[in-house]
Formats: C-alpha cells, structure tokens, sequence
C-alpha cells in the first residue's frame, strides 16, 4: 500500500492526461461538424492523433535518456498544450490535423515517462498490486473523459482551452514529486517482425482491435450525430463504449485462460460482428437501445487486443516480451492510423451503418484467418498469463513482461 501511495503523484498525472486528451477526439468530431468540416477531413483528425502518437512512441524513450524522465514529460504536455490552445485560433482542417498530430505525440511521451517511472519502482512483489490501480485508473480516466465532451460546447475557444489547462495541470504532480527520478530505461528495439514470425494471428488481431476501436472512437460521434443524438447523449454513447470494454476484461481474461485462445478470438470476432450489425440497426431503438449496443460492441471488441497479445506471447520467450509488446502496439498504431480516415469516407459515401459494417469485414477476415492458422499449428502447452494490455507506449512491455511469466 505505501508504495502504491508513493506513486500518487504518477497516477494524478495519468488522470489529468486522459481528461485532457481521451475529450479531444469526440470534441474535435462534434467541433469539425458544427464548423463544416467534411467527413473525410474529421477522420483525418483521427488519424493524425495516431500518428502522433506512433511518433511519441518512438521518440520518447530517446528524449528521455537525453533531457531525463521530467523535462522530457514537461516537453510532451506543451506540446499537447499548444496543440490545444492553437484549435481556435486557426480553424483550417489541414492545421488541426497538424495539432492532433502534437496530442498524439502528448499522449505516448507522457505514458511512456510514466510506465519507466512506473517500471523503474515497483518490485516483483508489488507489481502486481501496482499494476492493477495503475489499469483501474486509467481506465476510469478514459470513462470519465468521454462524459465530460457533453458539457464542452464544441467549436468553442473556452471549450479548447479548459482542456489545455487540464494538460498544463499533468505537469504538476509529476515535477513537484519528491520521489527521485530514475534512471532512463533503453529503448527496445522496434522489430515488426517479430510479432508475424511468433504469432501471424495475434497480428491480425491487433490491427482489427485497431479498426475496432480507433475508427470508433475517432468517427463514432460522427455517427451518433447522424443517428439523432444530442452532445450530452453522445457522451453517454461514448462512455458505454468504454464502459462495455472495461467489464470485459475478466469473463474474456477466464475465458483466454481456459481455452484456446485462438477460439477465443474466434469467438469474439463473430460477437463483435454480431453486435456491429445491432449497433448499425439501433438508429431506431431510441437513445437508452443506442447506448446499451455500444456497450455491446465495446463489451465484444475491447478485450481482443489483449487476448491477441497474450496469444503472441505464448509462443515467446522471457527475453522477447519488451520487444514483442513494442511490435504488436506498432501495428496497432499502423491500424489506428487508417482506420478512422477510412471510417469516415464510407460513412460519407454509403451512410451511418457504414462505419460497422467495416468493423464487421475486418472481423469476418480475422476468423476465417483464425481458422486457418489453427490448421497451421497447434496450441502451445505452456500459456502465459492473460494480462489485461493497455495501448499506452511502447515501454508497457517492461511493466507486463514478468507477470505473464508468473503462473499461479
């Protein structure tokens, strides 16, 4: 417990983070609609978050070891503060994307700061324990930060720049802690490769969670707009997304645990299919049937990027963990990156139901895939441990790695 408490000022910031960043998606959305923006133009709002992001990635952990852990996240929070504040001042599609691109770059270099400060203190014995907190919070964070675009009037300097404050307000706990900075971990070597040469499907699998849940979080207010919802109830539509995604964790965990967890993506993909074709089909349920399908579809699609992950890492070992967590988070941010602009043109071209039914293609390819693959090799006998896997940066290997070793 006292070294959960000493990590207080980590787990404020992580807070004040998602706040600030995980509201900027859906404002932006429901921002670029109320200024005309085209579709095509708010889904490559989305994808130039993910970009930034991959960028963040990647540059992180090699700024950190040059300027330390502090300077380098007070270096990533202006960055997402400019890129804020600026929203309003230049309203040009093309320039916000350059803005999203400054978030995306906040987003990973602020996580990555905090999981190699989190890394760097915790013991085999707390790990666990710590771990567990740092995902709850988080995960709360994000929950919380999708209700809070229905007070946020889009299109609006004040709105923009309350989430600018928020962001300024990270760097606060982590500057002024008295916990004495770490040393700077190496960076793991990015080796796409590896994530095909263990495990072609959990590959696959990553880059459907991508489609899943980038295009949806980035374009679904798009969606929620057409289908009649007002910002408040877009809120709630969000928020059930990640909600849904959040109570799934542990029946997918026991299941994954239990059984073959290449059935278990199976077995997702055609829930997350089913549920994209009830979701697609709610316009007319009324706003308490659209919010209970979007729980639905984050209930079926959330947990697959950690089963996915999980899968890999059963057919590797104990020394590839960091560098296999950095390569399937590099073809999530692959698929993060296309899919919200994809998203966004077939909703343009075909209607609302557009956005699900690409959803539900990239399922039906994940398990005809899946099939395949089963062919292709059995299960190993030794599994590691499901472990619920945030897509924060490219160093939460180091903080997972060791607890899929431990069995119990």
């Amino acid at each position: 417990m006292r070294m959960i408490i000493s990590f207080a000022a980590l787990f404020l910031s992580v807070v004040l983070l998602q706040l600030s960043s995980g509201s900027l998606g859906p404002l932006d959305a429901l921002s670029g609609l109320a200024l005309d923006f085209t579709r095509q133009e708010i889904g490559m709002l989305g994808s130039a978050h993910f970009l930034g992001f991959f960028i963040g990635c990647w540059w992180a952990p090699r700024l950190m070891g040059s300027v330390g852990h502090s300077r380098a996240f007070a270096a990533f929070t202006a960055a997402g503060a400019i890129g804020l504040i600026a929203h309003m001042m230049i309203v040009d599609a093309v320039a916000w994307a350059v803005m999203r691109v400054a978030s995306g770059m906040c987003v990973a270099g602020c996580y990555t700061v905090i999981e190699a400060w989190l890394q760097a203190k915790v013991t085999n014995e707390t790990r666990g324990r710590t771990m567990g907190v740092y995902r709850v919070i988080d995960m709360g964070a994000s929950l919380a930060a999708q209700l809070v675009i229905g007070v946020l009037e889009p299109a609006n300097y004040i709105s923009y720049n309350i989430l600018a404050i928020v962001c300024c307000a990270a760097l606060l706990p982590l500057t002024l802690t008295t916990v004495k900075q770490p040393d700077t971990p190496s960076s793991p070597r990015l080796r796409p490769r590896l994530a095909f040469q263990r495990s072609p499907l959990a590959a696959a699998g990553v880059l459907v969670a991508a489609l899943s849940s980038a295009s949806f979080r980035m374009v679904g207010p798009i969606y929620g707009q057409e289908v009649g919802l007002s910002a408040q109830q877009i809120a709630w539509f969000m928020a059930a997304f990640v909600f849904g995604g959040a109570i799934a964790q542990y029946p997918a965990g026991w299941l994954a645990d239990k059984f073959d967890r290449r059935w278990i993506l199976i077995w997702l993909s055609v829930a997350a299919m089913a549920s994209c074709g009830v979701t697609a089909m709610s316009g007319g349920l009324g706003p308490a049937g659209i919010m209970l399908t979007a729980g639905l579809f984050g209930l079926t699609t959330f947990p697959i990027y950690s089963v996915a992950a999980a899968h890999a890492h059963d057919f590797a070992d104990e020394s590839e963990r960091v560098e296999l967590s950095a390569a399937l988070m590099f073809y999530f941010a692959l698929g993060a990156i296309a899919a919200p602009f994809t998203a966004s043109a077939l909703i343009d071209a075909y209607g609302p139901p557009a956005l699900f039914a690409m959803i539900a293609v990239g399922h039906g390819i994940l398990i005809v895939f899946g099939m395949a693959r089963m062919r292709a090799r059995k299960s190993p006998e030794q599994r590691t441990r499901y472990i619920y896997t945030p897509r924060t940066s490219f160093l939460i290997g180091r903080l997972t790695g060791r607890s899929r070793d431990r069995r119990d």
